[in-house]
């Protein structure tokens, strides 16, 4: 009887090692590999069969686009980042590299972030610029972006295509097919403008 006992324990020790093993690889490369549910997950979807079929499978949809944009943003934002930072060192968004109008803009949506009593969104300010700011941070510094990218126009002409785009992705709206191929295209756009 103690030989199952102590069979048992070490199954139960396995799969409690197992388990830490997988959570520390998801919190290294960032993964979800769905071996423990997560509470906030389970208390949303408890709620999504209510909401009508339709709705659901537009969500899913439109799922899709949100994560494109969710990746280009960010990527738009690191060029910038990545690109001031070399050039004015960490102090970049105040050395005088982005305009006061932006810096006016962002501060202005960072005191409602923290006026409302939520999380701020980030504790980075370019993590509260628009695509129209975008584009005023990238033509002011074309001295460093025009080695980088190939054309100031072609930026602003993808950017505003981008910014329009945005609105009913971010404000939850189905986009039709023609916007999905004119998103898909401003991506592939802005990926061949960088040099």
């Amino acid at each position: 009887m103690s030989n199952i006992n102590d069979l048992v324990r070490s199954f139960g020790m396995s799969g409690m090692l197992i388990s830490e093993d997988l959570r520390q690889v998801e919190s290294r490369l960032g993964l979800e590999l769905g071996h423990q549910s997560s509470k906030s997950t389970e208390n949303v979807t408890s709620y999504y069969p209510q909401f009508e079929r339709k709705v659901r499978l537009e969500a899913a949809a439109m799922a899709k686009h949100y994560e494109l944009f969710y990746c280009l943003e960010i990527a738009i934002r690191r060029l910038i980042t990545d690109t001031l930072q070399e050039s004015a060192g960490a102090g970049w968004w105040d050395s005088g590299r982005v305009p006061e109008a932006v810096r006016k803009g962002v501060q202005d949506r960072v005191k409602r972030d923290v006026d409302s009593g939520m999380t701020r969104r980030s504790d980075a300010s370019i993590d509260y610029t628009n695509f129209g700011e975008l584009t005023v941070i990238i033509s002011s510094n074309w001295d460093l972006f025009g080695t980088i990218l190939r054309s100031l126009r072609a930026v602003e002409r993808v950017m505003s295509n981008l910014n329009l785009l945005r609105g009913p992705i971010a404000h939850c709206c189905p986009i039709s097919e023609d916007e999905v191929t004119r998103l898909e295209l401003s991506v592939k756009d802005w990926f061949r403008m960088i040099g």
